[in-house]
């Protein structure tokens, strides 16, 4: 599945996104707010997530997809959907994008672009976004994007 807007690329994520990657997540103020993000972040690391993204897709567990801007062709994020309950037809929304696109409407662009794929192709009837409570700019763009509060998971964790 691909999705683009009018200044990204949403796509499946390939074994050739792998260095692209890992120079964009390479960074401690990413990886703080990412639960299985490991800092410095290295090429086996890159690889070994590529290859988990595959084989999630095609169990249907997770549904990712590279946030590319155009005209480029480089892997600058990722935004994807998890913990994917086919029964109760829910599931979670994840991101991140590389430090220096940060501020410049690009995930907010991207997660508004799979709304509709995500109710519509995949039938969801609940959508969720985790947010860390120090990471004010993501609880700021889940807001924005309409999703609302519901309460603070204490020493929660989830993958």
């Amino acid at each position: 599945m691909i999705i683009e807007t009018e200044k990204l690329i949403l796509r499946p994520v390939e074994l050739s996104d792998a260095e692209s990657i890992r120079l964009n997540v390479n960074n401690i103020n990413i990886s703080r707010y990412l639960t299985v993000v490991p800092f410095p972040y290295t090429e086996s690391d890159a690889t070994w997530w590529v290859n988990n993204c595959v084989s999630e897709r095609s169990s249907k567990e997770k549904i990712t997809f590279a946030v590319v801007i155009k005209p480029s062709s480089d892997v600058v994020g990722h935004v994807s959907f998890y913990g994917i309950n086919l029964i109760h037809k829910t599931a979670e929304i994840g991101y991140w994008l590389g430090e220096s696109y940060w501020r410049r409407g690009y995930i907010s662009q991207a997660v508004r672009a799979i709304l509709p794929y995500a109710f519509k192709e995949l039938d969801f009837r609940r959508l969720s976004i985790r947010v860390f409570a120090e990471n004010q700019a993501s609880a700021l763009l889940a807001q924005k994007l309409g999703f609302q509060f519901e309460g603070l998971l204490r020493q929660a964790v989830t993958c």
